[in-house]
């Protein structure tokens, strides 16, 4: 059953039968349902291809995620395609693994799949080397390309991103004014937003003249799923000598190993050893004590990145970039300070 097929039964030209499934207001309602029912006797499903060329639009968004069994990820993509949803657009995701053939090969696919915007969940897709990034200036040249939480200078790429770098260096400097001074970063990703958190912690501890030398930072390479293998780094850690009783960790996960290190070394949490972690996901709430943990909204940031997208599909002026500030949610890993009554405010800055 074709176009051709529904337009003789209902005695209507082909491009009345193209006007009903583009949604045309120029075709009267006697007609419309008319073909409606047409193709309803039939059984017949609109090719979305074929309707796509006649609006110039799929009204369907790439997405590419680097792991859907990452909580964060998982949640930010759920959080897109509900909003995508709700304006009527479908997506297609692509689960591309961490290796850049993979994401550049995602990346041509979704775009032979005549998408009308690709959506990067996560600051992975972005690298360091901009030869690297390539693959991403190429498709924007053909369809707008969002970043989630990292940022590229080039046409067409627009990012809504959280300010990690200040939200960490304000952890940092938070712990210190706890009374903690031997901290340990402990962090688990080098992409754009986990050099950014580095980079923030380096700096609070540097300006505080603490380090004796070089901060004390743990990378830890095993499964984001593995909370023993990272309890086991951070014991490995103290065993070779170097001691801590706080700890910065990039994400939820390895806060709740930081925690469930210190309850195994006999400290007193958070007496003895503090913890701050980052998403305030629900993990956060999966320990005791309770994590404390950076809020970096985002869900506020994939409703301001599907905004944005709408807005450049409809032919606005829109920044190219969005930065958002974190907030730190107090619970029971930290000690209290003066600070404490003081509620952090997020705001956003635009850059166009």
């Amino acid at each position: 059953m074709t176009i051709y097929d529904i337009s003789e039964k209902a005695g209507v030209s082909i491009a009345t039968v193209s006007r009903v499934l583009n949604g045309s207001q120029s075709v009267s309602e006697k007609t419309r349902q008319k073909v409606l029912d047409v193709m309803e006797q039939c059984g017949y499903t609109p090719n979305a291809f074929a309707r796509g060329l006649g609006l110039n639009t799929m009204q369907t968004i790439g997405i590419m995620c680097a792991d859907s069994s990452d909580p964060y990820l998982a949640k930010a993509v759920y959080y897109i395609e509900q909003k995508l949803r709700s304006r009527g657009y479908d997506s297609l995701l692509s689960c591309t693994g961490y290796e850049l053939e993979a994401k550049e090969y995602s990346m041509n696919l979704l775009i032979t799949k005549k998408v009308d915007s690709i959506i990067l969940v996560g600051s992975n897709f972005v690298y360091e080397r901009e030869e690297d990034n390539r693959y991403i200036a190429e498709a924007a040249s053909q369809v707008p390309v969002m970043v989630l939480n990292a940022a590229m200078d080039t046409p067409n790429v627009y990012s809504v991103m959280s300010d990690d770098y200040t939200s960490i260096y304000n952890a940092t400097r938070e712990m210190v004014a706890g009374g903690i001074r031997d901290i340990l970063y402990f962090y688990n990703s080098h992409s754009y937003s986990g050099r950014r958190k580095l980079s923030g912690f380096q700096a609070a501890m540097e300006e505080q003249a603490l380090s004796g030398g070089a901060p004390l930072v743990e990378f830890y390479r095993g499964s984001h799923e593995d909370i023993h293998a990272m309890v086991r780094h951070l014991r490995a850690v103290r065993d070779a000598g170097k001691e801590f009783h706080g700890v910065i960790a990039a994400d939820d996960t390895l806060g709740l190993a930081a925690v469930k290190y210190a309850a195994e070394a006999g400290y007193r949490v958070p007496e003895d050893f503090s913890v701050i972690s980052y998403n305030n996901s629900m993990l956060a709430c999966c320990c005791q004590p309770e994590l404390t943990s950076i809020d970096n909204k985002l869900e506020t940031l994939c409703e301001h990145l599907v905004a944005t997208l709408f807005g450049i599909l409809e032919g606005k002026e829109m920044p190219k970039k969005t930065v958002f500030s974190g907030e730190t949610v107090r619970r029971g890993t930290t000690r209290r300070t003066a600070s404490d009554t003081e509620q952090a405010k997020p705001i956003c800055t635009h850059e166009r």
